[in-house]
């Protein structure tokens, strides 16, 4: 187990520092690419009602794609957590300005008074937040365990997907199983179909 603890320090590390090299404007332009490809990935077009999330500090904002999604007239389906329970309940949004809310862990979330639950099995791609990867479709998080009982209960149809930095995909993550796996990674650089 300490191994496995290890090595995910090691590339977060390692990841950080690659990251640390880049200014303010490379990394907004590297940003803006993938919006675009994101935005341009036939299977996030195609899909009727799409899983996004509210970024912390240290991952791709979404704002952006959630507006534009949401001009497009694309279903946009917002996580709310749940500390007390370590749950998620997945809430769709219709407005980014008057549909969000200060949530538990004090970020943005759908508000769940006035946004309508959604089940699983209606969302037709999920972007999943992470902060390593590996072209085997591997996700480093924060460790919480939020999102890999999400992807476990995604229905096999549902495309899990990530976005990030080119810098951010390593050769290796080790993870405790690949069952909470991703399926594409899209970075500024290039579109990561699982191997």
């Amino acid at each position: 187990m300490d191994d496995i603890k290890d090595s995910k320090k090691s590339v977060l590390a390692e990841i950080s520092e690659k990251l640390a090299r880049f200014t303010k404007d490379e990394i907004a332009e590297k940003q803006a690419q993938i919006e675009q490809n994101l935005l341009e990935f036939a299977n996030f077009m195609e899909a009727q009602l799409a899983l996004l999330y509210i970024e912390r500090s240290s991952e791709i904002p979404t704002g952006n794609i959630i507006k534009k999604s949401l001009d497009f007239k694309k279903g946009i389906v917002l996580p709310a957590f749940f500390d007390a329970r370590h749950a998620i309940n997945l809430l769709r949004i219709h407005n980014f300005d008057t549909d969000l809310v200060k949530g538990d862990q004090g970020r943005l979330e759908p508000d769940p008074e006035t946004c309508k639950k959604v089940t699983l099995d209606q969302i037709d791609i999920a972007v999943i937040p992470g902060l390593a990867f590996d072209e085997k479709g591997g996700r480093l998080g924060f460790g919480e365990g939020y999102y890999n009982r999400l992807i476990a209960k995604l229905p096999e149809t549902t495309r899990k997907i990530s976005i990030a930095f080119e810098e951010q995909v390593a050769d290796h993550v080790q993870m405790e199983s690949r069952k909470y796996n991703l399926d594409i990674i899209i970075t500024d650089k290039r579109i990561i179909y699982k191997i």
